[in-house]
């Protein structure tokens, strides 16, 4: 009965409009930060300027420059973050993005509080809850990871919608390409534009809802 009720509740959680803007834009922040952080990895450069072999063995510093200087282990993490990322951000395969980006943020959260980071622990941990959040959204599906039958829910949702997955596919490519061809990045104007970006879609997903449920209701 418990289960059953959960399931239902969940189910009408889902059909709400703002519940799904949300998981959609969260999947577009998540999956954007590490688009954006792969591509330094990619290309083989340093997080910073100078080296940080200098810096005690004990030290976070350190421990990156030890990665980096792995050449094509530091290549392959900068790899799994621009798929996971990418993933993510079409909204038709967010599922597997998921899951794909859960053990990668989870190492990352790990990191951070093994070092000293500061506050950074704080983003990487709001990071890893936002990914769990979106393991919760698509547990339906999932669970059959657990050979627990899973329980599909046929109700249309906003990232069915193209325009959904050409927002996130704008954002991806605007990262990459900002990302690759600035040499000193602004992360301010970074994020005002993908904002902008997110804006665009934001509008034009909602009239294009909007239609939608008035063609339903008018053949209801």
């Amino acid at each position: 009965m418990l289960l059953n009720y959960t399931e239902n509740d969940m189910t009408k959680i889902k059909q709400l409009i703002w519940t799904q803007i949300i998981i959609i834009y969260t999947r577009y922040l998540v999956g954007g930060a590490f688009v954006f952080a792969s591509i330094i990895k990619i290309e083989g450069n340093r997080f910073t300027t100078e080296s940080g072999a200098e810096n005690p063995i004990d030290s976070a510093w350190h421990f990156f420059e030890t990665m980096y200087e792995s050449g094509l282990y530091w290549q392959f993490i900068g790899v799994c973050q621009l798929v996971a990322g990418c993933l993510l951000m079409t909204q038709k395969y967010a599922k597997l993005g998921a899951v794909i980006n859960l053990p990668i943020i989870l190492n990352i959260f790990v990191i951070t509080l093994s070092y000293e980071f500061g506050y950074t622990p704080v983003i990487t941990g709001m990071m890893l809850l936002a990914n769990l959040a979106l393991i919760v959204w698509h547990w339906d599906e999932l669970k059959v990871l657990f050979n627990i039958p899973p329980s599909y829910n046929l109700t249309i949702r906003l990232e069915q919608h193209s325009v959904w997955s050409i927002t996130g596919i704008g954002l991806f490519l605007f990262t990459v390409v900002y990302r690759t061809m600035v040499t000193k990045y602004n992360l301010i104007l970074w994020f005002t534009a993908c904002l902008l970006i997110g804006l665009i879609g934001f509008i034009y997903g909602i009239i294009v809802e909007r239609k939608r449920r008035k063609v339903v209701l008018q053949v209801a």
